[in-house]
C-alpha cells in the first residue's frame, strides 16, 4: 500500500466492506450511509484521519462527510483527470471506473473544469472489481474485460489511461501489457499517499517514533477470503480481524 510506503510510521487500519462490495453498483445514497458508519467505527479506533480508499465512496459521501465532521481530516479519491488531459499529446485519454463515480457530481465537476479540448472516452469494465476480489488477477476473463473496455480506447488513439477505482491498480501489469508502453497508465495511489502526508504534517499529526507503523485489516465479508487475497498481492495476511453490520452500525465480531 502506497500510504505505507510514504508514511512507514503510522499505524493504518484498512476497512474492507466485502459484505457489500461492489459499491460501483449500488445507489450513491447507499454508499453514503456504509461511509458515514466506517466514519464512526474508525473515530471509535481513534482514527486522526480517514482516508476513503474508494472512488465511488469518495463520489457519494466526501462532501457530506466534512460537513458532517468538520474536525476530521478526509482524503478522498478522484479520477485523476488533471494529469491525464496535462499529459495526454493525442488529446484523447480513457478513464475506467465504476457506473457510480461517472454518475457522481465530482467526477462531472473534473471534466467541466480539466476535460476541455481533450476527447474523454468512459467504460465501467462490467465484472472487474468481482474478479479482483477473487484475487484473479491475470486469468483470461479478467483480460477479455480489460480489453472489452480499452480496444475502442486504442482504436481511438487514447495514450493517456486514469483508473477511477481503487481496485483497479491491482490488475495495472494486465492493463499495461495490452495498452503497450506508449500508453501512460495513471495510479492514483501515490497522490493520495502525498496528500495523506501534507495533512498529517499541517495539523502536526505525523507520528515521531522511529519504530515502523501497524498495518491491520478488516473486514465486513469472509475473513479467509480476505487472507487469500492479501497472500495474492504481497500483503500481510496474519492482521485480519472481523467486523459486523448491526443495522447501520459496524461493530467488532469474533471471526467464524
Amino acid at each position: 500500500m502506497e500510504i505505507t510506503r510514504q508514511l512507514p510510521h503510522e499505524d493504518v487500519l484498512y476497512i474492507a466492506d466485502q459484505a457489500h462490495v461492489p459499491y460501483g453498483l449500488r445507489s450513491l445514497e447507499e454508499v453514503r450511509n456504509y461511509s458515514v458508519a466506517i466514519t464512526e467505527y474508525l473515530l471509535s479506533k481513534r482514527a486522526k484521519i480517514i482516508v476513503l480508499a474508494c472512488n465511488t465512496a469518495s463520489a457519494a459521501a466526501l462532501k457530506y462527510l466534512r460537513q458532517s465532521y468538520p474536525h476530521v481530516p478526509f482524503v478522498g479519491m478522484e479520477p485523476a483527470v488533471k494529469p491525464a488531459v496535462e499529459m495526454t499529446k493525442s488529446g484523447a485519454i480513457g478513464v475506467l471506473a465504476t457506473p457510480a463515480t461517472f454518475q457522481g457530481a465530482l467526477y462531472h465537476s473534473l471534466v467541466e473544469r480539466f476535460g476541455q479540448g481533450v476527447t474523454i472516452y468512459q467504460h465501467t469494465c462490467p465484472g472487474l472489481v468481482q474478479q479482483i476480489e477473487q484475487g484473479d488477477l491475470d486469468s483470461s476473463v479478467t483480460r477479455r474485460i480489460l480489453e472489452d473496455a480499452l480496444s475502442p480506447m486504442l482504436s481511438a488513439k487514447v495514450d493517456t489511461v486514469v483508473l477511477g477505482c481503487t481496485h483497479y491498480p491491482f490488475v495495472i501489469p494486465l492493463i499495461q501489457s495490452i495498452v503497450g508502453e506508449r500508453v501512460t497508465v495513471i495510479d492514483p495511489a501515490p497522490a493520495v499517499a502525498r496528500q495523506t502526508f501534507r495533512l498529517l504534517e499541517q495539523r502536526q499529526l505525523l507520528n515521531s517514533s522511529p519504530t515502523s507503523g501497524q498495518l491491520r485489516f478488516a473486514t465486513s465479508g469472509d475473513p479467509g477470503h480476505l487472507r487469500n487475497f492479501l497472500k495474492r498481492v504481497n500483503l500481510p495476511s496474519n492482521s485480519v480481524f472481523c467486523l459486523s453490520w448491526s443495522g447501520k452500525r459496524l461493530t467488532d465480531a469474533p471471526c467464524v
